[in-house]
């Protein structure tokens, strides 16, 4: 699934993007050391009178307080992580005719600090009012604002929500289908992007977090990609020219479930920021993606990106049959032709059900009939 872009500042191919800041974390102790032995050390120094002992004694309990206060404390801070599966607007007081304080986007984080009745007091992380499309803008890249207020208790999914991870996967795709509509919802691309998100952030066990986190990846990969080939320097020959497309959220998934077809598939997005910008009809770039995709499919052929790599190495092999002859390389055009009519087999034989096995087939015929694929010659 594609989106369009306007004017993205998402996630772009040459500036550095700063690791994202999706949770507000609060360090909170896992245990509280006990009081000191205070009063043991004060009756050895304090003359031995009524009054001292009787204050000695209450230091102690009076720890003990703190103690509990601050154990309280922590359980409030430690609450509960969850996020919206609507928008919702944040007022100053439990009361919907109090002021309003924002409005909170699906997908944004929640933190829950106290509740009333069917109110509940939370804090969140909102947009930046004053940003462009927020259907590409990341969250990391907005000028964002942390705040606290009350919301309605409705349309909310917590960690401890029945089946909230599901929930959460089916409202991002919804979203998603929304966001590939041609008037759909603006910024239902970045809702689907937060609520896949969230997925893995509050269900990181969860069957479905890992390819939440990947498809949260894809759609940021996506923005990145029509950022970076919106850009001049995206028809520049040498990849290292044009920048790269942010990878952190793809390598993550790579560290974090590792083996996995999503982590494969991860992997082969990796492949586009290796690729030239535009040939220019030199033979050194799809000589050069060709190797990069047909290692591809030989370390992961299992993927299920791994017919179109195989196709993808097929095609540039093809091309470089009418490329080599405009360098005076007859000897390595018929070497190409061989090795597009070789891995185009290889796919056909392989992976006989996907549907780049029949434009492998397509490919195959016209190289074995000698139809250029590549340049504007009709013959």
């Amino acid at each position: 699934m594609t989106y369009d872009s306007v004017d993205p500042t998402c996630s772009s191919a040459s500036p550095v993007i700063k690791a994202p800041r999706f949770f507000i974390r609060r360090q909170t102790p896992s245990r509280l050391h006990p009081a000191h032995p205070v009063s043991r050390i004060l009756s050895n120094m304090l003359p031995s009178i009524p009054e001292t002992k009787t204050t000695v004694k209450l230091i102690p309990n009076f720890l003990f307080l703190i103690a509990l206060v601050l154990l309280g404390s922590s359980s409030l801070l430690a609450a509960d992580r969850g996020t919206l599966v609507r928008e919702a607007i944040i007022y100053i007081s439990p009361d919907a005719t109090s002021n309003k304080l924002g409005q909170v986007e699906r997908g944004r984080e929640l933190i829950l600090l106290d509740k009333s009745r069917n109110w509940l007091h939370v804090e969140a992380l909102l947009g930046s009012a004053n940003a462009p499309d927020p259907a590409f803008v990341l969250e990391d890249d907005e000028q964002e604002k942390t705040i606290s207020g009350w919301i309605l208790d409705t349309g909310i999914v917590w960690a401890t929500t029945p089946n909230g991870d599901r929930i959460l996967f089916g409202a991002a795709v919804d979203a998603e289908d929304e966001a590939s509509r041609r008037h759909g919802r603006r910024g239902a691309a970045q809702d689907a992007l937060r609520l896949y998100r969230r997925v893995y952030d509050i269900f990181p066990a969860a069957p479905l977090a890992g390819e939440a986190l990947y498809r949260a990846a894809d759609i940021r990969w996506q923005i990145g990609k029509a950022d970076m080939q919106s850009r001049p320097s995206a028809r520049e020959k040498e990849a290292y020219i044009r920048g790269e497309i942010d990878e952190q959220w793809m390598k993550q998934v790579i560290k974090k479930f590792p083996g996995s077809k999503w982590a494969d598939l991860a992997t082969f997005h990796l492949i586009d920021n290796k690729l030239c910008g535009e040939w220019q009809g030199s033979s050194k770039c799809p000589d050069k993606e060709a190797d990069l995709y047909e290692k591809y499919a030989k370390e992961h052929p299992t993927s299920p990106a791994a017919p179109e790599a195989l196709y993808n190495a097929a095609s540039r092999r093809a091309a470089l049959i009418e490329i080599y002859k405009t360098e005076d390389q007859a000897k390595k055009s018929e070497q190409a032709k061989n090795a597009a009519i070789a891995i185009a087999q290889q796919l056909i034989a392989q992976y006989p059900q996907s549907d780049w096995s029949s434009r492998a087939q397509t490919l195959l015929y016209l190289v074995q009939q000698s139809v250029p694929t590549y340049g504007n010659e009709i013959q």
